[in-house]
């Protein structure tokens, strides 16, 4: 599957030092012994009260299995800004196609449960693009990869913004289809370029 050379030649393209981020705010942060982990990029830094690994002040800690990591739109837009276009050598943050406001998260549907869902609407650089799927496909796979499974991931096409919103929605949403697309090599090839630039 090769893509459709430069369809928009002229997209709209943000400067990454005017993208929101969290990032910039907090230096990346080292670990103990002062050594970058291999994930650190994928795992949000954790502000301890106290030394997890201090003997005494694990009785008085929390149990570690009651603990939930908080997690917002900023760091599911931080996981998912640098994912690589596959038409253009830009972030799909820069191009817009990934914002901050089209990112909520929605809590658990009953008390009863633990899992809340990512909503994630993107919008193509132009109405007929015909590499929408791909690109939600990207998105999907990278916070499906990236969060813990007390998340669902729902990723769709913003109303309005592409001539094939609902079908493309159709697609992303149907776990067998999505399934059967991560067994096309092509496909996967694809969709390791794009997340190769991922940190």
């Amino acid at each position: 599957m090769e893509p459709d050379n430069k369809q928009n030649a002229n997209p709209t393209i943000i400067n990454p030092s005017d993208l929101p981020s969290r990032r910039r705010a907090s230096a990346v942060k080292r670990h103990g012994d002062g050594a970058a982990g291999l994930f650190d990029g994928l795992v949000p830094p954790y502000a301890y009260f106290n030394d997890p690994f201090d003997r005494s002040s694990r009785e008085s800690s929390l149990d570690e299995d009651d603990v939930v990591e908080e997690i917002d739109e900023q760091e599911i837009y931080d996981l998912i800004s640098t994912i690589s276009d596959p038409e253009h050598p830009l972030s799909l943050g820069s191009l817009a196609v990934v914002n901050l406001p089209d990112i909520h998260i929605k809590p658990p549907a009953s008390p009863r449960s633990s899992i809340s869902t990512v909503v994630v609407e993107i919008t193509p650089t132009i109405t007929h693009c015909s590499l929408a799927t791909v690109i939600g496909l990207g998105v999907r796979v990278r916070l499906e990869q990236a969060l813990p499974p007390r998340f669902r991931v729902d990723v769709r096409i913003k109303e309005g913004t592409h001539s094939t919103g609902d079908a493309v929605n159709k697609q992303l949403g149907d776990k067998e289809r999505v399934a059967a697309a991560l067994e096309n090599g092509t496909l996967v090839g694809v969709l390791r370029k794009m997340l190769s630039t991922c940190g």
